[in-house]
């Protein structure tokens, strides 16, 4: 799959949340808050990565560390789409960006 195909997955998932949402709760999440769950999934994430580097003990973490990561990029995704950011094309902006900063190593 291509990264274009990845982002309206995540997207199409973000809309059957929104319909739950506004059916459950009456509104559906703000960009804020689509935010702030990212920031929570990044402290899972880091929980399991602690786990990864023996600092912590978590059962199947390898499954759930790969769960977290797929969620992460959810997230990054739907924020894109939300404030209208190509992220391929600024994916591999920054990477050239990068590239040329490390051009001497």
């Amino acid at each position: 799959m291509e990264i274009k195909e990845l982002s309206q997955r995540a997207n199409e998932i973000k809309e059957k949340y929104s319909k739950m949402e506004l059916e459950k709760f009456g509104k559906e999440w703000t960009s804020a808050q689509v935010m702030q769950g990212f920031v929570g999934d990044v402290g899972d994430l880091m929980k399991l990565v602690m786990a990864k580097e023996g600092i912590r003990e978590v059962e199947d973490v390898d499954k759930k560390l790969a769960h977290e990561l797929a969620d992460c990029l959810y997230s990054v995704f739907v924020l894109a789409e939300r404030y209208g950011v190509n992220i391929e094309k600024e994916f591999l902006n920054t990477m050239n960006e990068l590239d040329n900063r490390l051009k001497d190593y």
